[in-house]
Protein backbone atom coordinates (compact mmCIF):
# COMPACT_ATOMS: atom_id res chain seq x y z
CA UNK A 1 0.00 0.00 0.00
CA UNK A 2 3.10 2.42 0.36
CA UNK A 3 4.68 1.81 -2.76
CA UNK A 4 1.33 2.41 -4.24
CA UNK A 5 0.68 5.47 -2.12
CA UNK A 6 4.24 7.05 -3.06
CA UNK A 7 3.97 6.04 -6.81
CA UNK A 8 0.63 7.94 -6.94
CA UNK A 9 1.84 11.08 -4.63
CA UNK A 10 4.76 11.14 -6.34
CA UNK A 11 3.19 11.36 -10.21
CA UNK A 12 0.76 14.00 -9.40
CA UNK A 13 3.19 16.08 -7.42
CA UNK A 14 5.84 15.93 -10.25
CA UNK A 15 3.39 16.85 -12.83
CA UNK A 16 2.62 20.29 -10.33
CA UNK A 17 6.29 21.40 -10.66
CA UNK A 18 7.68 19.85 -13.55
CA UNK A 19 11.25 21.65 -12.80
CA UNK A 20 12.15 19.92 -9.38
CA UNK A 21 10.81 16.77 -8.49
CA UNK A 22 11.88 16.21 -4.96
CA UNK A 23 10.15 14.51 -1.96
CA UNK A 24 11.31 14.41 1.57
CA UNK A 25 10.10 11.76 4.15
CA UNK A 26 9.79 12.11 8.21
CA UNK A 27 8.57 9.65 10.39
CA UNK A 28 7.76 9.75 14.25
CA UNK A 29 9.30 6.82 16.33
CA UNK A 30 7.33 3.56 16.02
CA UNK A 31 9.32 0.65 14.67
CA UNK A 32 6.76 0.06 11.61
CA UNK A 33 7.86 3.44 10.65
CA UNK A 34 11.67 1.50 10.14
CA UNK A 35 9.41 -1.22 7.75
CA UNK A 36 7.10 1.06 5.74
CA UNK A 37 9.56 4.04 4.67
CA UNK A 38 11.46 1.73 2.19
CA UNK A 39 8.22 1.08 0.13
CA UNK A 40 7.43 4.57 0.48
CA UNK A 41 10.29 5.62 -0.91
CA UNK A 42 10.23 2.97 -3.51
CA UNK A 43 7.32 4.06 -4.83
CA UNK A 44 8.13 7.79 -4.90
CA UNK A 45 11.55 6.85 -6.74
CA UNK A 46 9.26 4.87 -9.40
CA UNK A 47 7.29 8.06 -9.72
CA UNK A 48 11.04 9.68 -10.53
CA UNK A 49 10.61 11.84 -7.86
CA UNK A 50 14.05 12.39 -5.95
CA UNK A 51 13.64 11.17 -2.05
CA UNK A 52 15.28 12.82 0.63
CA UNK A 53 14.80 10.26 4.09
CA UNK A 54 14.92 12.67 7.29
CA UNK A 55 14.22 10.06 10.09
CA UNK A 56 12.69 11.13 13.19
CA UNK A 57 11.01 14.23 12.93
CA UNK A 58 8.52 16.37 14.50
CA UNK A 59 5.52 16.63 11.95
CA UNK A 60 5.76 20.59 12.52
CA UNK A 61 9.93 20.10 11.27
CA UNK A 62 8.90 18.21 8.46
CA UNK A 63 6.45 21.21 7.02
CA UNK A 64 8.79 23.91 7.75
CA UNK A 65 11.49 21.89 5.76
CA UNK A 66 9.48 20.95 2.60
CA UNK A 67 8.79 24.67 2.39
CA UNK A 68 12.25 25.51 3.47
CA UNK A 69 13.68 23.14 0.76
CA UNK A 70 11.28 24.04 -1.87
CA UNK A 71 10.06 19.90 -2.30
CA UNK A 72 7.12 18.87 -4.11
CA UNK A 73 5.97 17.51 -1.00
CA UNK A 74 6.38 16.46 2.44
CA UNK A 75 5.50 12.88 3.88
CA UNK A 76 5.35 12.08 7.57
CA UNK A 77 5.04 8.54 8.58
CA UNK A 78 3.02 8.56 11.94
CA UNK A 79 0.16 7.78 13.57
CA UNK A 80 -0.17 10.83 15.74
CA UNK A 81 -1.55 10.01 18.76
CA UNK A 82 -3.15 6.48 18.08
CA UNK A 83 -1.76 3.73 19.29
CA UNK A 84 1.49 2.26 18.87
CA UNK A 85 0.63 -0.43 16.92
CA UNK A 86 -0.61 2.08 14.04
CA UNK A 87 1.07 4.06 11.48
CA UNK A 88 -0.15 5.95 8.57
CA UNK A 89 0.84 8.89 6.23
CA UNK A 90 0.27 13.00 6.15
CA UNK A 91 1.16 14.66 2.95
CA UNK A 92 2.22 18.10 2.72
CA UNK A 93 2.35 20.44 0.06
CA UNK A 94 5.04 22.41 -1.83
CA UNK A 95 3.76 25.38 0.76
CA UNK A 96 4.62 23.52 3.54
CA UNK A 97 0.20 23.05 4.76
CA UNK A 98 -0.88 19.81 5.37
CA UNK A 99 -3.07 18.56 3.10
CA UNK A 100 -6.82 17.64 4.48
CA UNK A 101 -8.27 14.42 4.54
Amino acid sequence: MFFKFGLAAGTYFKNLKKNKQTAIIAKDTRLSGYTLEPALVSGLASAGMHVYTLGPLPTNGLAMLTKKMKANMGIMITASHNPYFDNGLKLFGPDGLKLSD
